[in-house]
């Protein structure tokens, strides 16, 4: 997971040349651009700059590349930098000052780039966030576009003219209502007779892209699924309607889910039962064609010349830079793998996407994954203990993308399943509501009631359940230990057990989130407190894990100590692992391998066994042995 491992992004293309990032644990968690060169790949970003940028705390598209340079976010100051391609040494090009900046794009006909910004100057109010142009060799900074909470994806047409963007307010997340607007860009570089496009407080719109011939196309939930549509000045149309997901939930800068390769075509991808598929769509007639490559996941897509390049995703190997021939979906060349390391595919689990049973009627998700090595059976008269996954967000969703972060359980002999909880994107925009009001309450019965199914169905022990998650997922955690007593122990990571801390001291992007999935801060206070973990710790009676980073600004380090503080009152084993240095997930090596191994000692203890390898121990408070 650390020492032969990367994870990619991109890719780039930019004078025929192919450029990707690399983020690298052994580096402390460092992103680096990195070029294919006939000797192999090279570094374009020297030693001791870090390509990453804070906007939202999540940052995204902290990087664009244009005419021989790279214009990029350097984390520790959050400055913009340019660098020439040929050039080893990068200069900035943004003022000093607590200003951050996103999603680039290169405005080439007035020689300026145009950026997400997000101003922290005045510490005692919120952050201030507009789109502002700056000189691409730098200078003072122009606002285009300012009134707004929040703004996303600026997008400029091929000629140059016209400009379109995203912009939410709150408390609107931009899932449940963001707006598209478009506007000429007048002779003085100003944005002329903006217009609102498509979009609202309950349709979300994603990832606007202009054709060739200046068409402006975009995604669109307004039939329940997120599909492509266009507007073609008398209205919006749809493109390719189909019950499925050709959209993300913009949590970061940058994502995409499709190109456009010709005025009458593009190449993107949806979601479906757990997986991404690629495919052909035809922007006349809407004819969706499916492009069997094998891969699950594709990022970055960029296509030329009837050839895709992309970060492709495999359910069986890690994600490499590939390039897939765009007719027959054959692999072409393999560039870079995530992984230098060969796997052995005997130790791989493959998951299995089930749907089972919930509360109400209703049917949940998730990704059931068996343990998997050849070295080992289990006991014949045993049955694996099973490690329930809720992923972050909650607005989100996990996917069958190879992830050696579950296989790490699965070598080792548990089985796990990964729930897309009733909230989850993927499966349209009703199922995504199901969390409306309600979080805390449907993640919770989903999480357990996929455990409950995998024992019916006889393929885990009853008696050795766990439930883990990070940040929204850890949430769902310490709820799940406090509200129900259907698990044997629990691991949160920088998860959330304050509801009204959360709603109080977080980051301006998630500061009104909670008024979606629990009620409007303070006039529901009442339901804060009733879901919030910290307030209910009389009903923890298994052992826990908290693992924290120090510097994390979403969910700050005293909510980890609460907890901990309330399990050394009651007695109940634990274990707090606090991280310096780490924000809001861990990115270093040691530190990921101190967490994991951590954990793993920790079921070790409680459920009885010696885990294999020696993993480096965690200290448990209240273990008797």
């Amino acid at each position: 997971m650390t020492a032969s491992s990367v994870h990619l992004g991109g890719p780039y293309i930019e004078a025929d040349e192919i450029f990707w990032t690399e983020g690298r644990p052994t580096e402390g968690g460092r992103t680096v651009l990195v070029r294919q060169t006939p000797a192999g790949s090279q570094d374009v970003t020297p030693a001791g700059f870090n390509i990453r940028n804070r906007v939202h705390e999540y940052g995204g598209a902290a990087l664009v590349m244009r005419d021989g340079a790279v214009y990029f976010q350097n984390d520790s100051d959050q400055r913009i930098y340019r660098q020439g391609l040929a050039e080893d040494e990068p200069q900035p090009i943004s003022p000093e000052g607590e200003y951050r900046f996103a999603n680039g794009v290169i405005d080439r006909p007035r020689d300026r780039g145009i950026w997400v910004h997000e101003d922290h100057s005045d510490s005692a109010s919120e952050a201030v966030n507009s789109i502002i142009a700056m000189p691409l060799e730098g200078g003072d900074l122009t606002t285009l576009v300012s009134g707004n909470d929040f703004y996303g994806a600026p997008t400029l047409s091929p000629d140059g003219k016209s400009m379109a963007w995203l912009t939410w307010n709150h408390p609107n997340m931009p899932w449940d209502g963001c707006e598209l607007w478009l506007a000429d860009i007048a002779e003085d570089g100003s944005l002329d007779s903006p217009m609102l496009i498509a979009g609202s407080t309950e349709e979300s719109i994603f990832q606007p892209e202009f054709s060739p011939d200046g068409t402006l196309y975009f995604v669109s939930d307004h039939s329940g699924w997120w599909n492509l549509n266009r507007y073609v000045g008398d209205g919006v149309k749809s493109v390719a309607p189909r019950e499925a997901e050709f959209g993300k939930c913009y949590w970061v800068f940058g994502m995409s889910t499709y190109t456009i390769t010709s005025d009458a075509e593009a190449i993107g991808q949806y979601f479906v039962q757990g997986r991404w598929q690629l495919a052909r769509i035809d922007l006349k007639n809407g004819v969706i064609t499916d492009i069997p490559t094998g891969f699950i996941g594709f990022g970055g897509l960029h296509v030329e010349d009837g050839v895709i390049t992309t970060i492709a995703s495999a359910i069986d190997g890690p994600e490499a830079l590939v390039r897939i021939d765009a007719a027959s979906g054959k692999m072409l060349e393999t560039l870079v793998s995530s992984i230098s390391t060969p796997l052995d595919a005997s130790y791989i689990s493959i998951p299995e996407h089930i749907d089972f049973p919930t509360e109400g009627g209703l049917t949940a998700h998730g990704l059931y994954y068996a343990p998997a090595n050849p070295e080992f059976v289990g006991p014949s008269d045993e049955l694996p203990p099973l490690i329930v996954v809720s992923h972050g967000g909650p607005t989100g969703s996990t996917d069958a993308e190879f992830d050696l972060k579950l296989q790490y359980w699965t070598s080792r002999g548990f089985a796990v399943v990964d729930v897309n909880y009733g909230g989850s994107t993927g499966y349209g925009r009703e199922y995504r509501e199901r969390l409306t009001g309600q979080w805390g309450i449907v993640d919770i019965d989903d999480c357990c009631n996929a455990a409950k199914h995998l024992v019916s169905r006889g393929l885990v022990d009853p008696d050795r359940l766990a439930i883990r998650g990070g940040s929204a997922g850890g949430y769902t955690t310490l709820s799940a230990l406090a509200f129900r007593d259907t698990f044997n122990v629990g691991t949160s990571l920088y998860g959330i057990s304050d509801l009204e801390a959360m709603a109080t001291e977080t980051h301006k992007f998630e500061s009104r989130y909670l008024d979606g999935l629990i009620g409007d801060y303070p006039e529901d206070i009442d339901i804060y407190l009733e879901r919030s973990a910290i307030h209910h710790t009389d009903g923890f009676n298994c052992p826990i894990a908290l693992f924290q980073g120090l510097e994390d600004k979403i969910v700050p380090p005293n909510q980890a100590q609460m907890i901990a503080d309330a399990l050394a009152e009651k007695g109940l084993p634990y274990a707090h692992v606090e991280f310096e240095g780490e924000q809001h997930g861990f990115r270093r090596a040691e530190n990921i391998i101190s967490a994991f191994e951590g954990e793993l000692h920790f079921y070790g203890k409680i459920f009885g066994f010696e885990p294999a390898g020696n993993p480096q121990p965690v200290t448990i408070h209240n273990l008797d042995s």
